[in-house]
């Protein structure tokens, strides 16, 4: 299954979508049991709430300061070793050409580093330290070679809004070595642009922090190559940052924008949001208008392009639809709004602050790219569009024009990236290697240790076997993943909101088996397991506790409500629901854990419940050791300011009683635990993982060679000696335990 046609048939729609579709069989059952919300907005959600206590945002510099918790910990162990995928890709928000070196391409991933490749984007290498953040908003390179990257990615979706950069870096041999060169409270950097006149002049826009004011946030000009800053374009308030900064002879362009993320509410354009324009080197500027939008708290995200006296503006609106796509013949004084396009229109669906990107063809002004779900072209200057959403990947973010190879374009979407050598209107090839992979989850098996598989941002189901390297065989975001322990061919994989489905010939043919459930909500990543004793025996959890006894062929719910009841959101109506679950090794004992911070339990199957704790944050995990129904564990997500309150939890009476064992952990979410042999301990946080032989009162980061990326899941082959683990930025790495 084709994520591209997945996205374009389930993402969120202000109308329908306009956008036909390739002639792609579409996932067996239903496509929408149960969805409450689509498109990239949507893990942005669930992952934020996830990160946050009830009601507070994310602390600044929240991910950094638990990195260099996590840095001054003893390692003990091994090496971890990547083990793929790298033919799958992922995010890519920005590009840039090597002036100095033919052929040589660099790709800031999302949250997976800068990466180079020097055979004209076939196969990308790692440029970037593996001990830094991985979160990436931008790279560019001036005329003499030298490369910056601005940390912190600006789109406020798909998951990975909640790692906050840290600055702007310099390198002068190609990404072998860096340097901080400032702007560290920027949060996210949408663009870097270098002066084609002056290699020392840099011009930054600095989007902020999506969920703190102030900061190193507008438009920036350094005249010593990053070794000072200046503002010279300051928001209209606090939130108010730049997505853009473009310069054309004797006069820079700018895009401000104003987004916000609070506990309750998601705001995405006002009154700060415009185009401004400045002659004489930002001294001075002037919002533009002319035509364009007027000032108002309805205006949202800008796309903007120049060329020469032509000026292009994608606006949308800060609800998210689009609003119209405006093209200026004279530098921008004055702006027509281009004629009613339904494809465009719906090529933005209601999430135009996730794209905010147009391309001009440096060899003809009026051939025009526009990001969308699908690439939108224009070769009349905004007259007429078609658009390609057959050959590439959805999800639009960068482009960049060689001017070595006439014709030659590369493109960044959420696939990864691609070349095309017809300037951008078909033509496009895949990269081959791409190891930059936004993992949820991981499932292996201890019948043949080469079969992986997970769920991946953006990029479905995946696995290891059935094709050459890793293929999709589900699409949507992957979710959930399982191998039968005791038949490698029958599968189980989901996509967002619990909509999974079963197979017995290793994912070939699926079934659908979610409406068969019983449920009110599902969370975006439902939990489902097996029992440990009988893989016939499984688990779902929607707000109640289902059960199946055949396979996951039918199931019968054996609990009540185990949440609080829903959310306040009217239009996230997906929390208040089970996150967790852990089925002991006596057969007749349950635990589960909800995203309100509720842990429960169950001796009998279901016929009684006990409530074990209440008003802990969001349980990502809940662990009963295999050998004692009585010892159990959870653990805990979000970061928190000043909180006293647990990442990690023991008991050994059954949760009568709990101990906080987060010892001297980091502090940064706990995703994932599993107990090893010996009782050893191992825990998969956002600053990679952790393992204690104390109990929890004491932790060691585990192993070498892992980058400081998340991990959301990790997998314990006891006989194997083998901890898997999937992270949301680099794909699978393996570590040998014994």
């Amino acid at each position: 299954m084709h994520r591209r046609l997945l996205h374009l048939v389930l993402a969120p729609l202000a109308g329908a979508l306009l956008i036909g579709a390739p002639a792609v069989a579409a996932p067996p059952g239903p496509p929408d049991v149960y969805r409450p919300v689509r498109g990239p907005s949507a893990p942005a959600e669930y992952r934020y709430l996830q990160k946050t206590l009830p009601g507070q945002p994310i602390p600044r510099h929240a991910h950094e300061d638990a990195a260099a918790q996590a840095r001054q910990l003893p390692t003990a162990g091994g090496r971890w070793k990547s083990v793929g995928p790298t033919n799958i890709g992922g995010r890519i928000v920005s590009l840039a050409l090597d002036p100095k070196r033919a052929d040589t391409v660099y790709a800031a991933a999302a949250s997976g580093g800068i990466w180079r490749s020097t055979d004209a984007g076939q196969t990308f290498e790692s440029a970037w330290p593996d001990s830094w953040t991985q979160a990436m908003g931008a790279v560019a390179t001036g005329p003499d070679g030298a490369l910056y990257a601005g940390t912190g990615e600006a789109n406020p979706g798909g998951g990975s809004i909640t790692y906050e950069g840290t600055g702007i870096y310099r390198s002068t041999d190609g990404g072998a070595h860096w340097r901080s060169i400032g702007l560290r409270d920027s949060g996210a950097i949408s663009a870097i642009t270098v002066d084609p006149g002056n290699p020392r002049r840099l011009y930054v826009a600095a989007a902020g922090s999506l969920y703190n004011g102030g900061g190193d946030r507008g438009v920036y000009r350094s005249d010593d190559a990053g070794k000072t800053w200046q503002r010279i374009l300051t928001g209209a308030n606090e939130f108010t940052g730049a997505t853009e900064v473009v310069v054309q002879g004797k006069n820079l362009y700018a895009v401000m924008w104003d987004h916000r993320r609070t506990p309750q509410l998601r705001t995405y354009g006002g009154v700060g949001s415009g185009v401004f324009r400045s002659g004489d080197g930002g001294k001075s500027w002037q919002r533009l208008g002319g035509g364009l939008p007027a000032q108002g708290p309805d205006v949202g995200r800008i796309g903007l392009a120049v060329a020469g006296e032509r000026v292009y503006a994608i606006v949308n609106k800060s609800s998210g639809p689009f609003e119209g796509f405006y093209a200026s013949t004279d530098g921008g004084d004055n702006w027509s709004r281009t004629p009613a396009d339904a494809n465009l229109t719906g090529s933005q669906s209601s999430f135009g602050w996730w794209f905010g990107k147009i391309w001009a063809d440096p060899a003809d002004a009026r051939h025009v790219h526009v990001a969308g779900v699908p690439l939108m072209t224009t070769k009349d200057a905004g007259a007429t569009w078609t658009f390609d959403d057959s050959s590439i990947h959805v999800d639009q973010h960068a482009m960049v024009w060689d001017p070595r190879r006439p014709g030659r374009v590369y493109l960044g979407n959420d696939g990864g990236v691609y070349r095309s050598d017809a300037n951008g209107d078909g033509g496009w090839v895949k990269a081959r290697h791409e190891p930059y992979t936004q993992l949820y989850s991981a499932a292996i098996s201890p019948q043949d240790t080469s079969r992986i598989s997970g769920g991946a941002q953006d990029n479905g189901s995946l696995r290891s076997w059935g094709g050459d390297g890793f293929n999709e065989y589900l699409g949507g975001d992957g979710e959930e993943n399982l191998i039968n322990p005791t038949d490698v061919n029958n599968v189980f994989a989901c996509y967002q909101y619990g909509n999974c489905f079963r197979s017995t010939d290793g994912g070939d043919t699926l079934t659908y088996f979610a409406d068969k459930t019983t449920f009110k909500r599902r969370n975006w990543f439902t939990p489902v397991v097996f029992d440990p004793r009988d893989p016939k025996i499984l688990y779902y959890g929607s707000e109640v506790l289902n059960r199946s006894t055949d396979g996951g062929a039918t199931w019968q719910p054996i609990s009540s409500d185990l949440s609080g009841g829903p959310g306040p959101d009217p239009i996230y109506t997906n929390y208040g629901t089970i996150t967790s679950i852990a089925p002991a090794g006596d057969g007749r004992t349950v635990y589960a854990g909800t995203d309100d911070g509720r842990v429960w339990v169950t001796k009998d199957l279901g016929a009684t419940w006990t409530k074990l704790a209440e008003g802990r944050p969001w349980v990502t995990r809940v662990v009963v050791d295999p050998a004692d129904p009585d010892r159990v564990y959870t653990t805990h997500s979000a970061y928190r300011a000043g909180s006293g309150l647990a990442h990690v939890y023991g008991s050994t009476d059954g949760g009568k009683h709990w101990k906080d064992l987060s010892g001297n952990l980091p502090d940064a979410p706990v995703n994932d635990l599993v107990v090893g042999r010996g009782k050893l301990l191992y825990a998969a946080t956002d600053q990679g993982v952790f393992t204690s032989a104390t109990g929890g009162r004491q932790w060691l980061r585990l192993g070498r060679g892992m980058p400081a990326v998340p991990v959301d899941d990790i997998e314990y082959d006891a006989g194997h000696h083998r901890l898997v683990a999937a992270t949301f930025g680099r794909g699978f790495y393996e570590l040998n335990t014994a």
